[in-house]
């Protein structure tokens, strides 16, 4: 008798993806990575428990090779002949944050040279530092799209230059990243007036509010075209939505008009890979909203990718 293969049976991998933890076998489009990492976070912690809290939930949108049915799209995505793997997690090593840098960047760049795409859940936003130093392994630029409450564009604090509040600079730094645009921020003490002098100097600055004023087109006719990398922070969401991160803020956006716009991102670009970071289950509510929705996002992400891409 054949196994009806529930959500709730099994092992936990993401969306009940097959697991495949030896990169030199790895036969996928598209790979899902946990970085369990909170060694960047200044201020709360627990996002090293991301990675298991998206899976678990994850789980209950487990539809294998027959995909998973989009009403507004009238289509199934993620379906065969798409093939998404877990690869489970790279290796973090505590209070070194040098060697767990090195592990994640290993492992998305396996993973490129693999020919899949990275599907990375953090972790805190730190995680994506190493993960876009991973990007020069493509022969042209890797624009970044960023979704974010925050800037994340400080300098240092002190002489820490590696914290969740300093990927985007960091990745201004790096000769292979291109344009830079940075989606959601909002709210008081996101960085001092001189990040956002230089980071609207350097990259495209669409604030929370500036975002919900304007038509989705306008917000599209700033994204680059070519290779483009998504790093999500889930407080990129409105407070009401997310529970489950260290730094939740008003005014903030919501999934309808963030898949709307993930959607356009993955028809107009080529998204050669993303991050989700700062989900952190120990501030989630007890049904795992805000889990719930990281897993959510990321299916979206991956259907989107695999929907404009020819196989």
């Amino acid at each position: 008798m054949e196994n009806v293969n529930l959500p709730i049976t099994g092992i936990c991998s993401f969306a009940k993806y097959p697991v495949c933890t030896d990169l030199d076998q790895l036969d996928a489009h598209i790979a899902i990575l946990g970085v369990p990492y909170d060694q960047g976070a200044a201020w709360y912690g627990g996002q090293r428990l991301g990675p298991r809290g998206i899976r678990s939930i994850s789980t209950a949108y487990a539809r294998g090779s027959t995909g998973f049915y989009d009403p507004e799209e009238d289509a199934y995505l993620r379906a065969s002949p798409v093939k998404i793997c877990d690869r489970g997690d790279a290796d973090i090593l505590h209070a070194d944050p040098g060697y767990c840098f090195s592990s994640i960047e290993n492992n998305v760049r396996k993973i490129l040279e693999r020919g899949a795409v990275p599907a990375i859940m953090g972790g805190d936003h730190s995680i994506s530092i190493p993960a876009a130093r991973a990007l020069s392994f493509f022969d042209e630029p890797v624009h970044i799209v960023q979704f974010d409450a925050h800037l994340d564009f400080s300098m240092a604090k002190g002489p820490q230059k590696f914290g969740n509040g300093n990927p985007i600079r960091r990745m201004s730094e790096m000769s292979h990243i291109g344009k830079i645009v940075q989606i959601g921020m909002r709210g008081l003490g996101s960085s001092s007036r001189q990040d956002w002098q230089e980071a609207r100097a350097r990259n495209t600055v669409i604030t929370a509010r500036q975002f919900h004023s304007m038509p989705l087109q306008k917000v599209l006719e700033q994204i680059p075209e070519g290779k483009v990398y998504i790093t999500f922070d889930i407080d990129a969401y409105d407070i009401s939505l997310m529970p489950a991160t260290a730094a939740p803020s008003p005014g903030g956006l919501f999934y309808e008009e963030v898949t709307e716009l993930l959607s356009g991102i993955c028809r107009k670009s080529q998204v050669i890979g993303f991050d989700l970071v700062e989900t952190a289950p120990p501030y989630d509510t007890p049904g795992s909203t805000g889990c719930r929705l990281a897993a959510l996002t990321m299916l979206h992400i991956m259907g989107q990718i695999m929907k404009n891409r020819d196989l």
